[in-house]
């Protein structure tokens, strides 16, 4: 059954200015920690590389020559200094380069974050600015927002469109995460101890993210985007 619970309001000057009624269905229902754990750790494992990678014994370099005959010698026979068992050999069982990726059911990634979400607003960490009306970035003022609203540790911001210059005034603050309302995921509520929707993006979330792990999420590092940065109309750049 799901609670009714509410959030309170501030400006962007950190001044509370009442309270809102959260949705139910997303902020009100009894967390389910097994699938949040099963999201998590899929997204834990889709963000590994899968890059280490070791040579076989046919992929060193060398080794083509017998090094001594087969018998008369008093040793063991070889075929290879290639081999395992020789320094500079291969190795047996190894890594190599794979793909990390849990492919998990939609509904269940969106019941995994609607969990997280009610788990935070039931302790009271979910909070609310109406709207940011800041002119210029400046991270003076996004300190002394985290401080008017009581958030001592770690805050995850869920901006909307045209939010950019909120983006840059809280992207420098080191227990700061930015995130558009679209890439809401479990990982990151969780990893929050207050959760700052703004009042535009508390009115989607749950309901609006398109977060899906795909191979395509991991770029090259020539090609990534400048962490947690928002274009003009609030997507990731």
């Amino acid at each position: 059954m799901a609670e009714q619970r509410v959030a309170p309001v501030y400006t962007s000057a950190g001044v509370r200015s009442g309270e809102v009624t959260l949705d139910p269905e997303v902020f009100g229902i009894e967390p389910n920690v097994a699938v949040m754990h099963q999201v998590v750790t899929a997204q834990l494992a889709a963000a590994r590389s899968g890059t280490a990678k070791t040579k076989t014994r046919g992929e060193v370099r060398g080794g083509g020559r017998k090094p001594w005959r087969q018998k008369g010698l008093g040793r063991a026979r070889h075929g290879s200094i290639r081999a395992p068992q020789w320094r500079g050999g291969g190795v047996v069982f190894g890594p190599h380069p794979r793909s990390y990726v849990q492919r998990t059911p939609k509904k269940m990634k969106r019941l995994a974050l609607r969990s997280a979400l009610s788990a935070r607003a039931a302790d009271e960490k979910v909070l609310i600015v109406d709207s940011f009306d800041w002119d210029t970035p400046k991270t003076k003022r996004a300190v002394a927002l985290l401080e008017a609203m009581g958030v001592g540790g770690k805050a995850l911001f869920v901006l909307g469109r045209g939010d950019r210059v909120a983006e840059r005034s809280l992207r420098n603050l080191s227990r700061v995460r930015v995130i558009p309302v679209g890439q809401l995921n479990t990982y990151d509520v969780l990893w929050a101890d207050a959760v700052v929707f703004t009042g535009e993006t508390v009115e989607v979330a749950g309901g609006a993210t398109s977060y899906d792990v795909a191979d395509d999420d991991f770029v090259r590092e020539d090609e990534a985007p400048e962490s947690g940065a928002l274009t003009d109309e609030g997507a990731e750049a």
